[in-house]
């Protein structure tokens, strides 16, 4: 009783301190604070329900038990994290998504080609991977491989449909303006069309940037060599070993965030020109 009567008093005091924070003039530390203050609100609250209602481990283990299993496994995590998220993931995000940029390109040239492609690509994306994560893994073998072809799989589609929107983003006067200049299709495909096309490719990078990390996870449940996320997790779920599925989470949560969070950043620097970055005064 006495833990789910501190929960509930911590839950209170950031509340009043949320409340206050909001109160102030915004800025980046007030913006930083507040959301940091709550999730921290959720693993205290989360520690303290666990162990006042003396959850069982196997169906909720304690904020301070993941902690535990998290420091003393890095080595395993760490090895886990390289063969899914690098070698896996962002390996097939990169063949998936610059094969997608290409298409599009092609796509913009061709239009003829988007009656054929596009619908294609659809269908693709359709496929459940629950489906084609065994195929991939009989065509490529149990390593990274087999990973990258799901995530190539997953991320095409997203790619190519907002590269080939961006691509036509472009109004009919700019056009007829690098017609009026003699600009050939490379010129105006440099000049006007991918600069005009950034946002939509970078909400497609930012989309895939997820899609990846959850396709390599899921391809490994079947069938991985002796590392990696997905056969960490399906491993130790066998062994009630929840703790160490959720230090699994914990790295697949933090990897996902600081990739998004990357390609966002990215974004930024490319597309600072654009009104969606532009700071409001």
């Amino acid at each position: 009783m006495a833990w789910l009567i501190a929960g509930f008093v911590f839950w209170l005091a950031a509340w009043r301190v949320n409340v206050w924070l909001s109160s102030m003039p915004g800025t980046r530390t007030t913006a930083l604070l507040v959301p940091t203050l709550f999730g921290v609100t959720i693993i205290v609250i989360w520690e303290c329900v666990v162990r006042g209602l003396e959850i069982n481990p196997v169906l909720l283990p304690a904020p301070s038990a993941i902690a535990v299993t998290f420091a003393t496994s890095i080595p395993t995590l760490w090895a886990d994290f390289v063969q899914t998220a690098i070698k896996g993931a962002l390996s097939g995000y990169v063949i998936g998504c610059g094969a997608a940029f290409l298409t599009a390109i092609a796509i913009d040239r061709f239009p003829f080609l988007q009656r054929g492609l596009l619908p294609v690509g659809n269908f693709v994306a359709a496929l459940p991977i629950i489906g084609m994560a065994p195929i991939m893994v009989m065509w490529f073998g149990f390593d990274w491989q087999s990973k990258a072809a799901v995530v190539v799989i997953m991320v095409f589609f997203p790619m190519l449909v907002n590269t080939v929107e961006g691509l036509q983003a472009t109004d009919h006067m700019q056009r007829d303006l690098m017609r009026t200049y003699a600009a050939s299709y490379r010129q105006t495909l440099m000049k006007l069309r991918l600069p005009a096309a950034m946002p939509f490719v970078f909400n497609g990078l930012k989309i895939s940037t997820t899609l990846a990390l959850i396709g390599a996870i899921v391809a490994e449940f079947f069938g991985s060599p002796i590392k990696g996320m997905g056969f960490r997790i399906s491993t130790e779920v066998g062994r009630l070993a929840l703790d160490m599925v959720w230090a699994e989470i914990v790295v697949a949560a933090l990897a996902g965030s600081l990739f998004y969070g990357g390609v966002a950043l990215l974004e930024k620097v490319v597309t600072f020109w654009h009104p969606s970055q532009r700071k409001s005064r």
